[in-house]
């Protein structure tokens, strides 16, 4: 099978509904009047949040790390180069795209659009992505991070399937929602260490058989919500390269870096 007929059997469903959005807007405000989903206050569109909860949210400054994007503190002086994390272990991602840092006003948002089931808000936060995502030259195909099939059954949508498909439609980029297969449950991974989590993930994610043709000697933005010790991310990466993916770059909305939250 070739390329583009692989990527024509990809469940992409990525028809633009905005025409359809912007008819019905103002019926939708009459019946639900716009409100911050963080706090609650009154606001003039549905599209985003308050201007304080906008400030409330920490976005990746420069310098920066070359290979991953991790800030460098101000008193480092540093302008470019890898940081001390890339220098210990070469990472076989191809660039990090965080739209925030995890702090309370992102993890609440996190929770309300993943556990609250607010799905509305993947619009809002695959748009912060985007607007992070340098320019980047020829074709991408975006692939999400994979949910288990009885997780995805539980929770009922794959969050960050609805995170690429905003960013597919967006950047006019291929989407295959299906390249990834997550065949083995694993526990939940809030609370555990790093080396524990890369224990539970361990043989865990693998690429579909059906989507060999699709991935082979393309470019690839891995999606996902959050990007916590990267053990997901990683085990992702190692099967997407495995089955031939020339790069691989990780896009996020909140990633968890400690350290970089007071500068």
């Amino acid at each position: 099978m070739g390329r583009h007929k692989a990527l024509a059997a990809c469940p992409v469903r990525l028809q633009p509904a905005s025409m359809i959005a912007q008819a019905l807007s103002p019926i939708v405000n009459l019946i639900y009047p716009p409100r911050c989903p963080l706090c609650g206050e009154s606001m003039a569109a549905q599209d985003g949040l308050c201007g304080p909860c906008w400030s409330e949210l920490v976005i990746p400054g420069e310098p920066a790390c070359t290979a991953c994007q991790r800030p460098f503190p101000p008193e480092n002086g540093l302008k470019e180069g890898l940081c001390a994390v890339c220098m210990a272990n070469s990472p076989r991602h191809d660039g990090i795209t965080a739209a925030t840092l995890y702090n309370d006003a992102s993890r609440r948002l996190i929770l309300a659009y993943k556990h609250g089931r607010r799905i509305a808000l993947a619009d809002m936060l695959a748009r912060l992505i985007n607007a992070r995502l340098p320019p980047l030259e020829g074709e991408w195909l975006l692939v999400p991070v994979p949910l288990h099939r009885w997780r995805l059954w539980r929770r009922g949508f794959n969050q960050s399937a609805l995170l690429a498909r905003f960013i597919a439609r967006t950047r006019h980029w291929p989407l295959c929602v299906d390249a990834l297969e997550r065949h083995r449950r694993t526990p939940v991974l809030g609370g555990l260490g790093k080396k524990a989590r890369a224990r539970a993930l361990t043989g865990a994610i693998r690429t579909n058989p059906r989507r060999q043709a699709v991935l082979r000697d393309m470019q690839i933005i891995l999606v996902d919500d959050v990007m916590t010790s990267g053990a997901t991310t990683a085990a992702c990466v190692s099967a997407l390269k495995r089955a031939g993916a020339k790069k691989v770059r990780i896009a996020c909305f909140a990633r968890v870096l400690d350290e970089a939250l007071d500068y």
